[in-house]
């Protein structure tokens, strides 16, 4: 794992080709089981990710019991698309694609061949572009450092499993 102030990165080796583990980080379906912090759920426009600039919604819960309504969405906007090497995405708001507001985090994932069956991912969370406004209203990362572990797991546990089908 390496960290700074304003961003974190942990990195795990998959037992899966590169291929394999960009098409399930590229299709929202997959992200429920990726995700490490039980937060995502479904996807909204059910489209694969195909290019930067793509917008894609995901339905998500967040238990706060300050809240009537723990339900939300947010409208990610690919800033990385390089099959099978990398893929990130800026997650905001708005009601409609082209009216978003993003708070100045991102995620990427770093996809690197080790073998013709193994590959190293390197998840990346960062905060930098968050203006203060927001920092002040908002820790981050807003999760516990081990929901990225969680997810690299899962996504490796999927790969794997996909990976194992004829």
């Amino acid at each position: 794992m390496s960290s700074s102030e304003d961003n974190v990165a942990l990195r795990r080796t998959v037992d899966a080709p590169a291929d394999t583990v960009f098409a399930i980080l590229a299709d929202p379906t997959t992200h429920q089981a990726i995700d490490g912090t039980g937060w995502v759920r479904e996807p909204l426009n059910g489209t694969s990710i195909a290019g930067v600039g793509q917008i894609f919604r995901m339905a998500m819960y967040f238990d706060n019991p300050n809240e009537d309504d723990n339900h939300y969405e947010v409208a990610n906007r690919v800033t990385a698309f390089d099959p099978p090497r990398a893929i990130a995405w800026q997650t905001g708001q708005g009601a409609d694609d082209a009216n978003l507001e993003f708070g100045g985090w991102f995620w990427r994932y770093d996809l690197e061949p080790v073998a013709d069956d193994r590959t190293t991912v390197t998840l990346t969370y960062d905060w930098s572009a968050v203006p203060q406004a927001i920092r002040e209203q908002i820790s981050f990362p807003p999760f516990e450092l081990s929901h990225l572990d969680n997810s690299l797991r899962h996504l490796a546990e999927l790969a794997v499993a996909r990976r194992a089908v004829p």
